[in-house]
């Protein structure tokens, strides 16, 4: 039975969603209906449809009491918006429906796990958080929440670990048919840890084992994690908050954790690799799907909790995902690529080749703001040039940077001038490995973002721009003479 709350979540979308023109959102990138979006939910097959969930609250552009927004598609690339899924309707989850997964079970219902939050008054007189794991089972539209929630409390946790950071599971039903899920837990060191636990298909749940820990080497509290096995090897997906740097490889504040290496069931996780997701200036939570093809897609939320409040003046949706990615692991680095579903959705081809570019130069039909374009850069010769520059959105005012140097095997994201309100961290640089000093940049944009792929997927960056749409300029620019082929394609 579908709760007051959550009906008024409905009504509320659904007489002010529409209003929203199509031309005032991304083309293919997941928005909320109306109001504020941040992490990927329950991204899962069901009844051979994709769902998506995420958190939600429609009532403005600001981060509020959390319900879960929801939607659905067959190709990961058009989707279709339906009804608010949960809302904060309970005593357990009455301060928000945090992050969670979600699991066809083997009835054909859908089950949702989620982190349920209660506020009260610690010992000291401070109001606190308690989080606990909520189910709730529905038909893909209508879900309605167990009876005897929560199902895994603090009595559940183990020695040392936090009631008050202990949230969002993602849940997967492993080969053997038991359903096991991941959830992240701050511990008596004050950092992060992922907990696994099974049973989750009983609607409780056992704990198995801690698969890694923080030690404060990478951030403290880890978030939204994820667990699966990749062409060989396992990974271990997870959010830091307040990282420090190292390097160029993880930045400041909240980042994102690749945890690879090897799982045994009776000895547990072995990390042998750490690295970033994604490099750029706006990705958090990322969570993953393996397809009914036998693709492993992430998708995540392309925002930064530092950058939040650099938003629109009077925008009425705020926070979209990334495009959905394939994953796969190739010379013992995650590569991640736009799903193939989107060169369906291609224009006519525009083609430059052996361009010498010397200075900065445009070419002709290569412009626009929803497009996917492949830049090839080699150089001209010996030590023939010291930067090369891809400007995108750009007009006399605008322009949204890549740059990269060859020296330093450095790639920069520059958005000092893409639109954006305030001064927030608006630059990013990472290693890149050149293959005989030539670099492959395969870019997307999609009006309201920029994500560049190195490589093949070696690396990627995303970036949200908020540049007015008629600066649709492209150019390229070098400090010396670069050969460049260029393809490109609009998105229709």
């Amino acid at each position: 039975m579908t709760s007051e709350t959550l009906q008024k979540a409905r009504d509320f979308e659904a007489q002010y969603g529409p209003h929203i023109p199509d031309s005032e959102r991304p083309v293919f990138h997941v928005t909320p209906t109306i109001g504020w979006m941040n992490d990927p939910n329950g991204f899962s097959f069901y009844k051979g449809e994709c769902h998506l969930f995420y958190q939600y609250h429609p009532y403005s552009n600001e981060w509020g009491p959390m319900h879960w927004g929801h939607l659905k598609t067959k190709d990961f690339i058009r989707w279709e918006r339906l009804p608010a899924a949960l809302a904060p309707d309970q005593d357990y989850d009455a301060s928000g429906c945090f992050s969670g997964g979600a699991v066809e079970l083997e009835d054909g219902r859908q089950l949702l796990l989620y982190t349920g939050v209660q506020r009260h008054h610690n010992a000291e007189g401070f109001l606190e958080d308690v989080q606990t794991q909520c189910v709730a089972i529905g038909d893909g539209l209508n879900y309605e929440k167990f009876g005897g929630n929560p199902i895994l409390t603090a009595a559940d946790l183990p020695e040392g670990g936090s009631s008050i950071d202990f949230r969002d599971p993602k849940v997967w039903r492993d080969t053997d048919g038991t359903f096991y899920a991941v959830i992240g837990n701050r511990t008596e060191d004050d950092s992060g840890a992922i907990l696994l636990y099974r049973g989750i298909e009983d609607f409780k749940g056992e704990f198995v084992r801690t698969l890694d820990r923080s030690h404060n080497q990478y951030g403290r509290m880890w978030e939204c994690p994820d667990f699966f096995p990749l062409d060989g090897k396992q990974l271990l997906f997870t959010s830091p908050q307040d990282m420090t740097p190292i390097g160029l490889e993880f930045h400041a504040g909240n980042g994102t954790l690749c945890l690879m290496g090897s799982y045994d069931p009776e000895k547990g996780f072995t990390r042998e690799r750490v690295q970033a997701i994604d490099y750029g200036l706006d990705f958090y939570a990322p969570q993953t799907v393996l397809s009914p093809d036998g693709r492993r897609i992430m998708i995540a939320w392309m925002q930064n909790w530092d950058t939040a409040g650099a938003k629109p003046f009077h925008c009425r949706w705020f926070g979209q995902m990334t495009l959905p990615r394939e994953l796969s692991v190739r010379n013992g680095r995650l590569y991640q690529t736009p799903v193939r579903e989107l060169e369906r959705y291609r224009g006519p081809a525009v083609v430059h080749n052996r361009i010498l570019v010397s200075g900065e130069t445009n070419l002709p039909g290569v412009q626009g703001r929803v497009l996917d374009m492949t830049v090839n850069i080699c150089p001209a010769g010996k030590d023939s040039y010291r930067w090369f520059r891809l400007h995108v959105a750009k007009d006399g005012q605008n322009d949204t940077i890549i740059r990269y140097k060859p020296d330093e095997s450095t790639l920069k994201i520059d958005r000092c001038r893409s639109g954006l309100p305030r001064d927030i961290v608006n630059t990013r640089s990472f290693l890149v490995r050149p293959q005989d000093g030539a670099l492959k940049l395969r870019v997307i944009l999609d009006r309201y973002s920029l994500e560049v792929f190195v490589n093949d997927g070696e690396e990627a960056a995303s970036a949200v721009i908020y540049t007015r749409q008629e600066a649709d300029a492209i150019t390229f620019e070098a400090d010396g003479q670069v050969l460049i082929d260029v393809e490109k394609y609009d998105l229709l």
